[in-house]
């Protein structure tokens, strides 16, 4: 096993195991849902909308901002008691937005009768699929040993990189920094080959027109620095884009600009999208997998990529360099 600090691992596997414990709840309350009464209902409303959901930010005083996404709304009706109740949750899992939108509403469309399973003890909690997605045990599993062979095979390898490089560089010292600037190297040029691959998948999407939206001025708080009792006041917009895609209306976000004042904020969006104007219309490229996934701009990915590569380059320069020069 390398000689890593025990913290060092806990951090590796930290998001593994939150996947883990949030499969286990899930599992829990399908295994509770089972024991459910069914009952016949019907579908009164099958749209598309859009939410406004909290995405985490730490660069924000309250620690979220909001970020639009497609959620599919269905909601149905269905009798208990003699009253009637209404209830627009899907299945088990939660839905966190901009996935299968479209399935979602071509499976139950308007009108449609469906079997809803309630809670007896809180009977306006219901549900239309109480079973969690096939293969997920499956899929948790393999993706398990996977971060496990990549966490501690990379662990190993960086130990055998830095006992190799100790006993072939002048400075055996500085052992340990090439193998940090040439595994950040490493790491980013494969973060620059996914989204090149990306990229270039995205260029293959197919095009449907789409209109440009302007938010109103948003105001919120930068998050404090230490010895400051309040974060500098931001305004910011949002730019985003709706469009249709068979039958579907979808919105998408494409740039956010913030400035210390209101005059700011327009003066930044007047020059960052001088070329989206307020109901302009657009190509989109969309998805075809998931709709709800779109670009305005395919080879805006592309050139990430490049810039990723760059930097990978430095890194794996700066390797070389204290590898030969010794500092």
């Amino acid at each position: 096993m390398p000689d890593l600090p025990w913290f060092v691992y806990a951090m590796l596997l930290a998001p593994l195991g939150l996947l883990l414990v949030a499969a286990i709840v899930k599992t829990w309350q399908v295994r509770e849902a089972r024991n459910w009464p069914q009952t016949s209902g019907k579908v009164v409303r099958s749209i598309a909308e859009v939410r406004e959901v909290r995405v985490s930010d730490s660069d924000r005083e309250e620690g979220y901002r909001l970020e639009s996404r497609n959620f599919a709304n269905v909601t149905y009706e269905y009798a208990f008691g003699g009253r009637k109740m209404r209830c627009n949750r899907i299945s088990i899992g939660e839905d966190l937005g901009n996935f299968k939108v479209a399935e979602k509403l071509a499976k139950y469309p308007a009108g449609s009768t469906v079997t809803v399973y309630y809670n007896p003890r809180h009977p306006d909690q219901a549900v239309l699929e109480r079973d969690l997605p096939k293969g997920l045990w499956g899929c948790l599993g393999i993706g398990t040993l996977i971060v496990l062979v990549i966490v501690f095979g990379s662990a190993f390898g960086l130990n055998q990189s830095y006992a190799y490089l100790a006993h072939h560089i002048g400075r055996p010292d500085l052992a340990g920094l090439v193998v940090g600037f040439g595994g950040f190297g490493l790491v980013i040029a494969l973060m620059g080959w996914a989204v090149r691959r990306q990229a270039s998948m995205a260029t293959r999407w197919p095009v449907v027109p789409g209109t440009i939206r302007l938010s109103g001025i948003e105001e919120y708080h930068q998050a404090s620095e230490p010895g400051e009792s309040r974060g500098t006041e931001m305004f910011g917009k949002r730019v985003t884009y709706t469009y249709n895609y068979q039958n579907v209306s979808y919105t998408n976000e494409c740039a956010r600009v913030a400035t210390g004042t209101p005059s700011g904020s327009d003066e930044m969006l007047r020059k960052l999208m001088s070329r989206y104007q307020d109901g302009a219309t657009v190509e989109v490229r969309v998805n075809p997998d998931n709709p709800a996934e779109a670009t305005l701009d395919a080879s805006g990915a592309g050139r990430i990529a490049y810039l990723l590569w760059g930097i990978a380059a430095i890194f794996a320069a700066l390797a070389l360099f204290v590898a030969t020069r010794g500092g």
